[in-house]
């Protein structure tokens, strides 16, 4: 079973991913949701013996960690974590800096206007 964990603070975009994944069919698909980025590190803490396998996170969220967005917060908790160190993390956000976000902590990036308009396909490559 893979386990799939969707962050976003806005719950349209959390239905919008979970739908897309869904639509793919993939067979022993486990998808938990958090909208926030200290929601899904409790999720992450709590799920420490069985790590999630795929991560999808937004980057700007709560502002508790300002300047550092939720987002860059949030994987950077997750990276401490030697369980977790097979987990692909995937940053599906709007900021400008995404590409240069996603190279600094060495993880996965679509930017949301990519995601918007493409076809539920666009989330395949990281769930095989």
């Amino acid at each position: 079973m893979k386990k799939i964990l969707i962050v976003d603070d806005v719950p349209g975009w959390v239905r919008f991913h979970r739908n897309n994944i869904e639509y793919l069919n993939i067979p022993d698909l486990k998808t938990e949701c958090s909208n926030s980025a200290l929601d899904a590190l409790s999720k992450v803490e709590s799920s420490i013996d069985e790590p999630y396998d795929v991560i999808f996170t937004d980057l700007q969220m709560e502002s508790n960690f300002l300047p550092k967005l939720a987002g860059v917060w949030l994987i950077e908790q997750i990276k401490t974590y030697k369980q977790y160190n097979k987990t692909k993390i995937v940053i599906i956000s709007a900021t400008p800096t995404i590409a240069r976000i996603a190279e600094k902590y060495g993880v996965f990036y679509i930017p949301k206007t990519v995601v918007r308009n493409s076809d539920a396909e666009i989330y395949k490559k990281f769930l095989e």
